[in-house]
C-alpha cells in the first residue's frame, strides 16, 4: 500500500531526514572529538609530559570510555610522577647535610687544666659564663646551639612528612571518588577494579597504617553496597576477597575476618538462595572458620549437618538450581576425596561416609515424588551412587544397576543434546550388557 512521506508504517511514525542527518553529524562530531582528546593524550604521553594537563585529559578520555586500559596507565605515571609525592624507593631519604659541630679542644684542655690545678671550689654556673677565658661558656653554647638546631631540622621532617602525607591521603580519596560514578555504569570493567586496588596499595605504601586501613574499611563497604545493587556479581566478590585478605595482613596489623565474612555469606543466601558466588565464597571460609575455631570432631561433624541442612531447604523448594547442587557437590566431596585436602570431616570413618552418602541418597530420592522431571536430581543420584560404590570399593549391586538404567534412560529424554554422554556412562559401568538382557 502506497504511503506519502508524512505517512506510517505499521503504525510507527516515519523520521524527518533533517533529523536524521542531524543525529548523523552530532554522532561525527563526537567521533572527531574523542579521536582528538585521543591523539591528545598519546602525544603527551609519547613526550614524557606526565603533568597536570595530561591528568586532566585522561580524567576526561576515561569518563568517555573506562575500558581503555593504556590510559589508566597514562594516569598511573602522571600520579607518581607529580600529584604523588616522591618516594625515596629504598635509598636514603632526602636530608640536608649533616651539622657541622664546632669544637674548641684547646681551649677546653686549657680550661680543665687550670680547673684541677687549683684547690678553689670549682666555679659556679654563673661564674663560668662571665669567666675571663669564657670558653665554658662559648662550648656550652656551641652544643646548645647543636642540639636546638637538630631539633629545629627534625622538626621540619616531620613537617614536611606530615605535609606529603597530607597530600597523598588527598590525591588518592579523590582518585577512589573519581572512580566510583565508572564502576556504577560499567560494574564489570576488569580496569576500572583494577586501577582501584593500585591506588589502594598505594595508600599502604604512603599512609601510616591506621589511615591506610580506613580506607581499606571504606573499600570493604562499597563492595557491600556493590553485592546489594548486583549480588551475583562475581567481580564484586572477587575484590570483596582481597580487601578482607588486605585487611587481615599484616601489612594493616589485621586480624581475621573469617567469622564475620561467613556471616555474611549466609545472609546473602537466605537473600537468593541462587547466589553461586556466595555459596563459592562459604565453601573457601568453613576450612579456614573450623580452624580458628580449634572444632573438634563433634563440632564439624555439627557443621557438615548444618550445611547439608541448610542446601537441602533450598533444593526442597528449588530442585533445579545449579547453585546449590553445585554446593551440595562440594559437601559429598569431602566425604569421598578428603585425603591430603582440606575437608570438614577428616576423622570421619569410612562408616560414617557410607551412612552420609546413603542418608542423602535416600532424600534426593523423596525429590522424585514432587519433582520427576528435573535433570540435576536424575545426574546427583547417578554421581553419588557411583561414589557409594567408590567409597566401599566396589561394583554397583543389582539394585544400583537397575536404577542407574532407569535414571540414565530419563537422563536421555530430559537431555537428548548429551544423549551420547549418558550411553558412554552406561557402558563404562558396565550396564550396556544389563539393559541387552533386560531386552532380550
Amino acid at each position: 500500500m502506497a504511503t506519502n512521506g508524512s505517512g506510517t508504517s505499521h503504525g510507527i511514525a516515519r523520521t524527518s531526514r533533517a533529523r536524521t542527518e542531524e543525529q548523523r553529524h552530532q554522532e561525527l562530531e563526537k567521533i572527531r572529538k574523542y579521536r582528538e582528546l585521543e591523539d591528545q593524550v598519546r602525544s603527551q604521553a609519547a613526550q614524557k609530559e606526565f603533568g597536570p594537563e595530561l591528568f586532566q585529559l585522561t580524567s576526561k578520555l576515561l569518563r568517555l570510555n573506562p575500558e581503555y586500559y593504556t590510559v589508566w596507565n597514562i594516569r598511573r605515571r602522571s600520579l607518581i610522577s607529580g600529584l604523588l609525592s616522591r618516594r625515596s624507593d629504598g635509598s636514603s631519604p632526602l636530608t640536608e647535610s649533616p651539622i657541622s659541630s664546632q669544637t674548641a679542644t684547646t681551649q677546653a684542655s686549657s680550661a680543665v687544666s687550670s680547673s684541677s690545678s687549683s684547690d678553689a671550689t670549682p666555679p659556679s654556673h654563673e661564674s663560668q659564663t662571665t669567666g675571663k677565658s669564657g670558653t665554658i661558656a662559648e662550648d656550652s653554647r656551641n652544643v646548645d646551639g647543636e642540639h636546638e638546631h637538630a631539633s629545629n631540622k627534625q622538626q621540619d621532617s616531620d613537617a614536611t612528612k606530615a605535609a606529603a602525607e597530607k597530600q597523598d591521603l588527598d590525591v588518592l580519596k579523590s582518585e577512589l571518588a573519581f572512580t566510583i560514578p565508572l564502576l556504577l555504569e560499567s560494574p564489570k570493567c576488569y580496569w576500572i577494579w583494577s586501577y582501584r586496588l593500585w591506588v589502594l596499595e598505594q595508600a599502604i605504601q604512603r599512609l601510616q597504617v591506621p589511615v591506610a586501613r580506613r580506607i581499606w574499611q571504606e573499600e570493604l563497604g562499597l563492595a557491600t553496597k556493590m553485592l546489594t545493587k548486583d549480588r551475583r556479581n562475581f567481580h564484586a566478590w572477587g575484590y570483596r576477597r582481597h580487601v578482607v585478605a588486605t585487611l587481615e595482613s599484616a601489612s594493616l596489623g589485621g586480624e581475621s575476618m573469617v567469622e564475620a565474612e561467613f556471616d555474611y555469606t549466609t545472609h546473602k543466601i537466605n537473600q537468593d538462595l541462587s547466589n553461586f558466588s556466595a555459596w563459592h565464597n562459604r565453601s573457601k571460609l568453613i576450612p579456614r572458620l573450623l580452624d580458628e575455631r580449634g572444632a573438634d570432631d563433634m563440632a564439624r561433624e555439627a557443621l557438615l549437618n548444618q550445611e547439608l541442612g541448610l542446601v537441602r531447604e533450598g533444593l526442597n523448594v528449588g530442585p533445579d538450581d545449579q547453585s546449590l547442587w553445585y554446593y551440595h557437590q562440594w559437601l559429598m566431596l569431602n566425604l569421598v576425596d578428603h585425603v591430603g585436602k582440606p575437608t570438614i570431616v577428616p576423622h570421619f570413618t569410612l562408616e560414617n561416609r557410607v551412612t552420609y552418602f546413603m542418608r542423602e541418597i535416600r532424600e534426593i530420592k523423596d525429590l522424585l515424588e514432587d519433582y520427576k522431571d528435573v535433570q540435576l536430581i536424575y545426574e546427583s543420584l547417578v554421581d553419588y551412587t557411583l561414589s557409594l560404590c567408590q567409597l566401599e570399593e566396589r561394583q554397583p549391586n543389582a539394585d544400583e544397576k537397575g536404577e542407574l538404567v532407569r535414571w540414565l534412560d530419563k537422563l536421555r529424554k530430559l537431555d537428548p543434546m548429551r544423549s551420547g554422554r549418558w550411553t558412554d556412562l552406561e557402558r563404562d559401568i558396565g550396564l550396556k550388557k544389563l539393559r541387552q538382557k533386560q531386552t532380550q
